[in-house]
């Protein structure tokens, strides 16, 4: 057999791993833990389930090496060169604050420390016009200086005004690549184009940072691919959804901050599709965090607005996704006022769960949901790995102790809090956007997703929910979903008064040409779809909203229709407008898309009545219920289930309350609550 199709998402405790076969149409996934010290050992452990691991014709992978990296504080030694006179942009930062009231809040520290910070003479203006030209021989000296010192080991550079004429930039990147060949170098044209000096900066900041190790990453497993016959169209997943090549995962590492759990949204996406709903929200909760994200009106939510830290932006096209700390690995502890917390810290992969036998004595919310009786210790990975509830039982027990608590009773706590932490994070993406639950239905998924979807559901008001197949995979199920993508974008700073047609027709057909060759750089040329938009606010305020558009050029007759829509989306959005005010034209965003080939994927056959294979006693919050246990690859469509219920599968457990029920659809998807009706 030849020409597999393979997602890889590597996550914090577990490496997933889905495959399709184009000639059989089948689908296997399967996981394996993760490897921390280094994660390509976790991916070819994985991919020696292949007998020939050459007939890998299409891998995709996502990661979170960059995102680590950064949240940890781990990557490289930063220099920052910029416009004489503003070396402190990073440090000064902006002037709000996580808590006005908090006089023990500090702010985050950047990316890069003030004695590593370099100006040089040069200063083009707001125009474009030059008005210091740009010192080479300083540059010439700085580059000196660096090699001397020694502790530099990446550069970003940051000039004022560059997003509008970039050429003072791209030639100190010539000159430091002839005298400081070794170290790479980012600049912020490159990353980000866009005006607001700080966000440039620390976008820009941010990808050097992280460019060294993703790229010793990168080359480390280039080898080993190669080492292992896999040589064909290896990819990187962006944070937009699309892809990347490894040279180009080098080159802007940013670009992945959020690479793995855009599977999620991309296959949610899919399903959405499937089973015919507008409106869904994500919940994706695996061994160390939570994702939550939305698909509405079929359309995943994009953003530039993300923070590593609160106050240092990284701000570059990605899927809209929220990230909490609250996995099944999360730490049950008790704080300083004897109140019980759960997370953000987790155990990972190593030394996980007390109940992994790996040396972990912590109380988690795995260990809680074995308690409970939900996890079956025998069944976890489909029997591949056993786990040890006497340790699980321990764990929960010393935290019940100082609670003055049962342990079936701290258990139960250990979960609601977690749910508590997961209904919060769906109020971000909900209520704080003005979108109403109710109107929702929830995709579960992650290791530890079923295990909470019913609950979720119950608690956050949402309802219908979906338990997708491979759940545990299904990031990694979305890489192999995913078209390719690339978004580009420019600052313009132009008025409704003052609007340069010819001038933004030509920015918009740069813009679409750089994606297109990029596209083709991917191997991409098929299928090619453009979609254009135009950032803008009126005069004066200072947040933009984004005004989609069809045309081809600016004229007399469609620019017209610009301002008409962006007056209509404003009173849609804010319940007024100002139809006579100035517009401000900020930015100019295109997006080419190469729609992909997908998957085909079979339907299942239906059956008689589901009957468990088993019972069990099982804990909910109205106490123990004598529980039947379903074994989810013996469901057939249309299939119904009254809870209380558990159906387990290799990679996943979906927890079903009293009184809810559920049905499974023509492609083996669990539908709960209304949905199922």
């Amino acid at each position: 057999m030849a020409g597999y199709m393979v997602g890889i998402d590597v996550g914090g405790t577990f490496t997933d791993f889905v495959s399709y076969d184009p000639e059989t149409k089948t689908v296997e996934v399967w996981k394996n833990p993760s490897t921390p010290s280094d994660p390509n050992d976790g991916i070819l452990t994985g991919l020696g389930k292949f007998e020939a691991p050459g007939d890998i014709k299409n891998l995709r992978l996502g990661t979170t090496i960059e995102t680590n990296a950064i949240l940890e504080r781990k990557g490289a030694t930063v220099g920052y060169v910029t416009t004489e006179g503003f070396k402190d942009i990073p440090f000064i930062q902006r002037g709000n604050r996580r808590s006005h009231y908090d006089i023990t809040w500090i702010k985050p520290k950047p990316l890069v420390k003030r004695r590593h910070c370099y100006e040089i003479s040069e200063r083009i203006m707001a125009n474009g016009e030059v008005e210091i030209p740009l010192d080479e021989a300083g540059v010439r000296a700085m580059a000196k200086q660096i090699k001397e010192e020694g502790e530099i080991e990446a550069l970003s550079v940051n000039f004022l005004f560059s997003y509008v004429r970039p050429d003072h930039e791209q030639r100190v990147k010539e000159i430091l690549a002839e005298e400081l060949p070794e170290i790479p170098v980012s600049i912020s044209f490159d990353v980000m184009p866009k005006w607001k000096e700080y966000e440039r900066a620390s976008t820009t900041i941010a990808d050097a940072y992280v460019k060294p190790i993703v790229s010793n990453q990168v080359r480390n497993i280039r080898q080993r691919f190669t080492e292992n016959g896999i040589t064909d169209h290896i990819v990187v997943i962006k944070s937009n959804g699309g892809e990347m090549t490894l040279e180009a995962a080098e080159n802007t590492p940013i670009q992945m901050t959020v690479s793995g759990p855009t599977g999620g949204v991309i296959a949610g996406k899919h399903i959405a599709g499937l089973v015919g709903i507008d409106h869904l929200v994500t919940i994706d909760m695996g061994g160390t965090s939570t994702d939550t994200s939305t698909i509405v009106g079929g359309q995943e939510n994009f953003t530039t607005d993300f923070e590593i830290e609160f106050g240092i932006p990284i701000q570059i096209p990605m899927i809209d996704i929220r990230t909490i700390g609250a996995g099944g690995g999360s730490i049950a502890w008790i704080d300083k006022g004897g109140m019980l917390r759960v997370g953000p810290e987790s155990a990972g992969a190593d030394p996980g769960p007390a109940c992994y036998g790996h040396g972990g004595t912590k109380a988690t919310v795995t260990d809680a949901n074995l308690v409970l009786g939900r996890i079956n210790p025998d069944n976890f990975l489909g029997g591949e790995m056993k786990l040890d509830k006497a340790a699980a039982e321990k764990a929960v027990q010393a935290v019940a102790d100082e609670l003055g608590r049962s342990a079936e009773e701290t258990a139960l706590a250990v979960t609601q809090i977690a749910n508590n932490n997961m209904v919060g994070a769906l109020r971000s993406v909900l209520i704080e956007r003005g979108l109403d639950p109710r109107d929702f239905c929830m995709l579960g998924f992650g290791g530890a997703g079923p295990l909470h979807v019913a609950d979720l559901m119950n608690d956050a008001g949402i309802p219908s929910g979906i338990v997708p197949n491979y759940p545990g995979q299904f990031s990694a199920f979305g890489f192999i979903l995913t078209d390719a993508r690339v978004d580009t974008q420019r600052t313009v700073q132009m008025t409704s008064k003052r609007f340069d047609q010819a001038r933004a027709t030509e920015m918009m057909k740069s813009l679409i040409g750089t994606g297109i060759g990029e596209l083709k750089a991917q191997g991409y040329s098929k299928n090619v779809e453009v979609h254009r938009s135009l950032e803008m606010r009126y005069l004066g305020q200072n947040y933009e909203l984004e005004i989609p558009f069809s045309f081809d050029s600016f004229s007399d007759e469609t620019t017209p229709q610009l301002w008409q829509a962006f007056h209509d989306m404003h009173l849609a959005r804010f319940g007024f407008n100002i139809p006579r005010e100035v517009i401000e034209v900020i930015t100019v965003k295109a997006t080419t898309v190469s729609l992909t080939d997908k998957p085909e994927f079979a339907t299942i056959g239906g059956g008689a009545a589901a009957e468990p294979v088993s019972r069990r006693e099982v804990t909910f919050d109205d106490g123990r219920h004598d529980t039947p246990i379903y074994d989810r690859g013996s469901l057939g469509e249309g299939q119904k289930i009254a809870g209380p219920a558990i159906i387990e599968e290799p990679a996943s457990v979906t927890v079903l309350r009293p009184g809810q029920n559920l049905r499974v659809d023509a492609y083996g998807n669990l539908l709960i609550g209304e949905i199922a009706e």
